[in-house]
């Protein structure tokens, strides 16, 4: 661009050149930016040599121009306009600067104080923390006494997490407890110890019940017996099995003068009444049986409590099975209730311990007093051997000793030829032994004769038809 501008003064260039001074194009972003901070894509290249004046900063090109001026624009102005920018390249970090934050995994020691390391404590002793919040944990006990002592008292407490032990209640903690509190001060009217086990049993069997849902009072159980040289069984649901133990309480309260559950024309039999249950209850059986079967057996406590010491000897029939004295009945009650909590517990796979020693020893010792009778019974059957020495009643007579081991275990000698007679070591033929609590599961039919016993010496004759006779004694 040449000519005058109005109102301007000629002035020649610095290095010679046109009388006019030349109107520069705009500089460069670049040259605004210190040398360090302009960004390259590769090595740096010597600028190529200018072969204009540099540009007079005093001269702005906008501000002196004559709007009504000859002067045309230049055609070309894009070749005074600024080379397009370059794009950047990211270069490698070196990590955060003095002005920049902590990268994201990384945590600063300064603003973990004191009280943000005491609230990881129980994180750390629960193997939770990162491995930056364990450094720094542990790099802080070792200078503060007190968080160390908590650290050792949260670990202690996490071993105590980690245990393969049964959920379920000790067996014996409620005896402990009612010992304790009794001996401090005694109950005015005491359960008789005869009835206790009905009491723990029941008891125990109500506690597993009551966290049950709907889903676990239909939950099926197989209930199994032996009869006559066979196992049987029978499905049902976890409510059939708690209406077949309120139908069968119903014998000993009715023997009691209580109301019987299926009324006064119900029939003596066991089997009998639960069939008659299960036909007439709701079908199936719900959850509305378990306060009925409670309120009942706490009114069997409640009343042999009451009536006194005469109350044990009170006749409880069985129909064709056999008549037992209220004592031994309330026995056999806390037996069933036993054996049908543990059947329940498998069904919903859920732990439940055996009774405790004292109270298994009383079942253990009932089994082998009925067996010289379920024995006979047998043999009039014609399922067992033939009597070989009958003697008067009272007498001794030939006999095999029942070792029972474990808690609850003990030796008794089984009259083998009348029930009548008595048992004693002198006319010992032979000898088995089991563990306690495989002897009830034998008497209860789910354990079949023939793995029943762990030792056996002496007539085999004679063993065969004890273990049989033992598992005669279950029914349904």
């Amino acid at each position: 661009m040449t000519g005058p501008q109005d109102g301007d003064s000629p002035e020649r260039g610095r290095e010679g050149g046109s009388a006019y001074p030349r109107i520069p194009g705009p500089r460069q972003a670049a040259d605004d930016l210190a040398p360090s901070a302009a960004p390259r894509l590769g090595p740096a290249r010597d600028p190529a040599p200018r072969t204009e004046p540099d540009p007079d900063p005093d001269v702005n090109p906008d501000v002196n121009r004559d709007p009504d001026s000859d002067v045309k624009p230049d055609v070309n102005p894009d070749r005074y306009a600024a080379p397009a920018e370059e794009p950047e390249i990211p270069t490698e970090s070196k990590g955060p600067t003095e002005n920049e934050g902590p990268t994201e995994n990384e945590i600063p020691a300064e603003k973990l104080t004191h009280k943000v390391l005491t609230s990881l404590l129980g994180a750390w002793a629960l193997a939770a923390c990162s491995a930056e919040e364990t450094a720094l944990v542990e790099e802080h006990l070792t200078e503060c006494a007190p968080c160390a002592e908590e650290a050792l008292r949260l670990r202690d407490a996490v071993g105590l997490l980690h245990t393969d032990r049964s959920l379920d209640l000790d067996p014996l903690l409620r005896s402990r407890v009612l010992e304790s509190c009794l001996g401090r001060r005694p109950a005015r009217i005491p359960v008789p110890g005869w009835a206790a086990p009905y009491d723990a049993e029941t008891a125990r069997l109500d506690a597993l019940l009551r966290d049950f849902g709907d889903a676990e009072w239909h939950a099926p159980v197989r209930l199994r017996w032996f009869e006559e040289e066979r196992p049987v069984s029978r499905r049902t649901t976890v409510a059939g099995v708690i209406g077949h133990l309120m139908t069968v309480d119903g014998l000993v309260v009715g023997s009691l003068g209580l109301e019987d559950p299926l009324g006064s024309d119900a029939p003596d039999d066991p089997t009998d009444r639960t069939e008659i249950f299960w036909r007439t209850a709701t079908s199936p059986p719900t959850r509305a049986v378990h306060e009925p079967w409670r309120e009942q057996s706490h009114t069997l406590i409640r009343t042999v409590s009451f009536a006194g010491r005469g109350v044990a000897e009170l006749s409880v029939s069985y129909g064709d099975f056999f008549a037992l004295p209220l004592r031994d009945a309330l026995l056999e009650r806390s037996f069933e209730s036993w054996v049908h909590g543990a059947d329940i517990a498998d069904a919903v796979s859920y732990p439940y311990e055996p009774p405790s020693g004292a109270h298994l020893h009383r079942m253990v010792d009932l089994a082998a007093r009925v067996l010289p009778s379920a024995l006979a019974t047998r043999r009039r059957n014609g399922l067992a051997g033939p009597a070989r020495d009958l003697v008067a009643a009272g007498a001794p007579g030939r006999s095999l000793r029942l070792e029972v081991e474990g808690a609850g275990g003990g030796s008794w000698y089984i009259a083998l030829d009348s029930p009548a007679a008595l048992g004693s070591p002198e006319r010992s033929v032979g000898q088995i032994a089991l563990d306690a609590v495989e002897f009830c599961q034998l008497v209860a039919g789910h354990v079949s004769p023939e793995e029943a016993a762990a030792g056996q010496e002496g007539d085999r004759e004679a063993i065969r038809d004890v273990l049989f006779a033992a598992a005669s004694m279950s029914r349904l």
